[in-house]
């Protein structure tokens, strides 16, 4: 699709902010260089952000020979921003301010098969409304809700088209929300948050290629590709979990057999500890989060059932990051969601001996291997971001999902 000079506006005015959250205070003149924007755009997009007290001028800096140049730096309280990080086993929520810190959060367990729509929906309410309440913001401050999903999503009408786990189809996600919710929202995936998230604060940021890989119940890679995120052609980019890894190996929610998901998500993980040790003291069945906590624990431990299975997860892990290396030469793998973050370095250090072993040399050689080093939840904080590129979207026309308030709803306190 051809993009319109809104578009473009709308793309430059995000990535001058983008810059002046990362590096505040900071000068046109460096934003100029920062972004390949000329100086005379810059002050243009500067002059919008300021006059919607996004931004705010903060003094002066020398310059060599010339004039003082302003400095400009994000005004924090200029707005807030809700990230959903809707999981399969729980919803987590996260309120920021402009400078993308959290100010508060709220997490809604999900038991095992509690992942109809409406379900979902409530747990979502709940987290949002105890977030603004926790924060003390004014409704009028909360200038969008990003709502990250697993699956496959449209996000221009805001439908959660495929989620294989839940066995949804075509559910109009923001349609129900809006019943509850007030405020704009937004939709996308784990997949691009997190790769979001990597871009602005983690280990992506400064490069221009990077794959982050969501090790979570499902698994996905977020793609950044020439220094922006990749998305496909609908929105389906990264579903690398659903990638064939054995031949007429596991069966996969999504219908197919032997997909990388089948064997490193947390369900996988489940499966190889079962298929090791069936009556292992470290096997939790019905709660994913417990038994990969005490595969931590055990490796931690020396515990050797433990470690054969992390390091046979490893494994499969590592033969399908060898694929990503190969085909996306990437400068940076990020490792990122829950059970990357809990099964930590033992299981990093197996997956790059795994990649190294797999993939061709002169990729592997100029790719670099790393845990995530947001120190938030990444899916929330890369949701928030979509927030707020909806809320520039915004400027000058009405926002989308924009609902009058009901009864039911959490809507803007008065």
């Amino acid at each position: 699709m051809k993009r319109t000079s809104r578009d473009i506006r709308t793309a430059n005015r995000y990535e001058v902010l983008r810059q002046i959250i990362a590096q505040s205070p900071t000068s046109r003149q460096t934003l100029a260089a920062a972004t390949g924007l000329s100086v005379a755009t810059v002050a243009t997009l500067v002059g919008e952000l300021l006059d919607l007290r996004m931004i705010t001028e903060v003094g002066f800096e020398d310059s060599a020979g010339g004039r003082p140049r302003g400095l400009m730096a994000v005004n924090a309280a200029g707005g807030a921003l809700i990230g959903v990080d809707i999981a399969e086993t729980y919803v987590r929520v996260e309120l920021f301010d402009l400078g993308l810190n959290v100010l508060a959060r709220a997490v809604e367990d999900m038991r095992p098969g509690e992942h109809r729509p409406e379900q979902v929906v409530g747990h979502v309410a709940t987290a949002v409304g105890s977030v603004v309440a926790q924060a003390g913001v004014e409704g009028a401050r909360v200038l969008g809700v990003g709502v990250s999903v697993p699956g496959q999503v449209d996000r221009g009408t805001g439908i959660a088209e495929y989620a294989p786990n839940w066995d949804w189809h075509e559910v109009p996600l923001l349609d129900l929300l809006s019943e509850h919710i007030a405020y704009p929202l937004y939709l996308d995936n784990p997949l691009r948050a997190s790769a979001v998230a990597e871009l602005w604060f983690g280990a992506a940021r400064g490069h221009e290629d990077a794959v982050v890989v969501n090790l979570g119940t499902g698994v996905g890679a977020g793609l950044v590709l020439a220094g922006g995120l990749y998305r496909g052609v609908s929105n389906s980019a990264g579903e690398w979990g659903h990638t064939t890894l054995v031949l007429d190996g596991r069966l996969c929610h999504c219908g197919n057999h032997g997909c990388v998901e089948t064997y490193v998500g947390a369900p996988g993980i489940m499966l190889n500890l079962r298929e090791l040790s069936p009556r292992s003291t470290l096997l939790h069945p019905e709660d994913q989060t417990a038994t990969v906590d005490a595969l931590a624990r055990g490796v931690a431990a020396g515990d050797p059932v433990a470690v054969k299975v992390v390091r046979d997860t490893a494994r499969y892990l590592g033969a399908g990051v060898s694929d990503l290396v190969n085909l996306f030469n990437p400068e940076v793998v990020v490792l990122s969601s829950w059970v990357a973050k809990k099964l930590g370095t033992p299981l990093l250090d197996e997956v790059r001996e795994a990649v190294r072993r797999h993939a061709l040399r002169r990729p592997f050689a100029t790719t670099e291997i790393v845990l995530s080093p947001v120190p938030t939840d990444p899916v929330c904080l890369g949701a928030a971001t979509f927030a707020l590129e909806g809320a520039l979207l915004s400027v000058g026309q009405r926002p989308p999902r924009r609902t009058t308030p009901a009864r039911s709803r959490t809507a803007p306190p008065s």
